[in-house]
C-alpha cells in the first residue's frame, strides 16, 4: 500500500514515518483491496496537551474511508486511527460479502 505522510506546521523525521507506514501496512490484513493512504500530520497551538493531530484517508475501490484522532503524541493518534480503520474495513468487507 502506498502511504503518504503529510506534515502540517512541523517538520516530520524519518522514525515517525516508518511508524506510520508500518501501522497502516497492517490494516492489508483485515482488507487487501486498500489502495492507498494519506496521512496529514497537524500540531494545533493550544494550550492543551492533546495537540498532536492525526488525519487519516484511505481508498479503497468504490469508496474512501476519514478518521481524525487528536492526542498527546502522534503515535497515539495515530494507532487509534488504524484501529477505528480495521473496524470500518471489517464492516465493509462483511458488507460486500454479504451480498455475494
Amino acid at each position: 500500500m502506498k502511504v503518504s505522510v503529510h506534515a502540517v506546521n512541523f517538520t516530520v523525521d524519518k522514525k515517525l514515518v516508518d511508524f506510520v507506514q508500518e501501522r497502516l501496512d497492517k490494516l492489508e490484513k483485515y482488507y487487501d483491496k486498500v489502495v492507498s493512504a494519506d496521512v496529514f500530520l497537524k500540531v494545533e497551538k493550544t494550550s492543551d496537551k492533546e495537540n498532536k493531530i492525526a488525519e487519516v484517508k484511505i481508498n479503497v475501490p468504490g469508496d474512501d474511508f476519514l478518521v481524525k484522532k487528536q492526542c498527546k503524541t502522534f503515535e497515539e493518534a495515530v494507532g487509534l486511527s488504524a484501529e477505528s480503520l480495521e473496524r470500518m474495513l471489517v464492516k465493509r468487507k462483511e458488507k460486500i460479502s454479504s451480498h455475494i
